[in-house]
């Protein structure tokens, strides 16, 4: 038996020959996208399905169930990721009125390395299963579990595969991909989500903005995912200034939280930026992050001691006390008011548990979601029974701990700082907290 996965969870590769394959309660085509670090392909070489079933260390095996056949060692250098793409042989059908798809990892023996059961899914017909990705100079896999809302084709075109524009039969051509033949045309797939742009990314570097455009994506992902793209949401970051913190400032940590925050606002934010505040017995409130001037505005407010654009950090203290923090959040708040979304770092040690419980269960009343993210390990206490807190009108609060953010990647990263957030959006707008 091999290792179960869950959506966003990767694991190493020990084996270099590897099947994967799908099993499904309903027909589905399997497919492969051999893409770079910008998610394209060189060519429509790299794009395997049943009418070009092989690529550079990758091959499509017919046969219940469809499976790939991948050879790390052979796949092209320039290839750093294999996305594993599954389609409902019926167009019309949806992955939710079927049992959940099952992918398997399995080496050249047969024996199952990873299992991921695809949950959670709904309409969908199209869902990239898996990735096999590069990490230096070792593969790992990635449960994915993301459905396309763009259609088969959107999919393809998206990761650089040229589709011919000539109608094609339903019956001989993959759902949404034209065959040379034609005898009508089809109905023209819905366009996908568009990634949003704010202003100040034409001032970055070229692999700046490359980094940029791929933490978007991934965050736009999971909004996607959850059917909350599109939403507008003020968003606010928390940063513990505590003296139990002075490795993370230290190793630069903190800072490369910061860039990889970036991207959650400019997904939801309306002007793109992140308030930010540092916190410890006192709090500061600093100038918003910006896209253009976040490594600048990092190596300016990042710090333990020390005066910095006319704060003293002295005052800010070295002990952390939640209250004063989360006091001034909650009072620019209002019933009906712009969604917020509070993502607060911290080691923990919350020692004000009674009164922290009491405003969290006040604050459940407004339209703020407070995503805690531990970092380092520590004892986090009070921060990991929040979701089991009552009397509250809704579930305003999640956490998860981070023994090395370093070691995670983008997706799985995004995947649970956002993954309660639009569920909270539902709940708090049925409870009327949300105009």
């Amino acid at each position: 038996m091999g290792t179960s996965l869950v959506k966003g969870q990767n694991g190493p590769l020990a084996v270099s020959n590897v099947v994967v394959s799908v099993q499904s309660a309903a027909a589905v085509d399997v497919s492969a996208l051999l893409v770079n670090d910008a998610g394209r392909v060189r060519t429509d070489a790299d794009f395997v399905f049943f009418n070009q079933p092989n690529a550079p260390g990758v091959e499509l095996r017919s046969g219940m169930p469809a499976a790939l056949v991948v050879s790390t060692a052979e796949v092209s250098a320039e290839t750093d990721r294999i996305r594993v793409v599954i389609t409902l042989d019926d167009a019309t059908a949806t992955f939710g009125k079927f049992a959940p798809p099952v992918a398997a990892v399995a080496d050249g023996s047969g024996n199952i390395l990873y299992e991921y059961v695809i949950d959670g899914l709904g309409t969908e017909s199209v869902v990239i299963a898996v990735e096999l990705y590069r990490r230096n100079s070792d593969w790992k896999i990635r449960a994915v579990g993301q459905g396309y809302a763009g259609g088969f084709a959107a999919l393809v075109t998206d990761h650089g595969v040229s589709v011919d524009d000539e109608p094609a039969p339903v019956s001989v051509a993959p759902v949404g991909f034209p065959a040379p033949a034609a005898t009508a045309a089809p109905a023209a797939p819905a366009a996908a989500p568009e990634v949003r742009t704010v202003p100040g990314e034409a001032a970055l570097s070229f692999e700046k903005r490359a980094t940029l455009d791929l933490r978007k994506r991934e965050v736009a992902n999971v909004l996607i995912t959850k059917n909350a793209f599109g939403i507008r949401a003020r968003v606010v970051l928390v940063i513990d200034k505590t003296l139990s913190m002075s490795r993370q400032y230290s190793k630069g940590v903190v800072h490369r939280v910061v860039q990889r925050m970036i991207p959650v606002a400019t997904q939801l934010d309306e002007d793109g930026t992140l308030e930010a505040y540092l916190y410890a017995l006192s709090f500061a409130k600093l100038p918003d992050i910006t896209v253009e001037h976040g490594d600048a505005w990092a190596q300016t407010f990042l710090h333990l001691t020390g005066i910095h654009q006319g704060i003293d950090y002295a005052r800010i203290g070295g002990r952390n006390d939640e209250l004063p923090i989360m006091r001034d959040i909650i009072a620019a708040l209002r019933p009906g008011g712009t969604p917020t979304l509070v993502l607060f770092f911290t080691d923990g040690g919350f020692a004000k548990k009674r009164e922290i419980t009491a405003l969290m269960r006040d604050a459940s009343r407004l339209p703020a979601f407070w995503q805690f993210v531990g970092l380092g390990k520590a004892n986090y206490g009070l921060l990991r029974t929040l979701d089991e807190m009552s009397d509250r009108v809704v579930d305003n609060a999640g956490f998860f701990a981070l023994d090395d953010i370093d070691q995670v990647d983008d997706a799985q990263l995004y995947a649970r700082l956002l993954g309660e957030f639009p569920d909270w959006l539902r709940a708090a707008t049925r409870a009327g907290i949300l105009g």
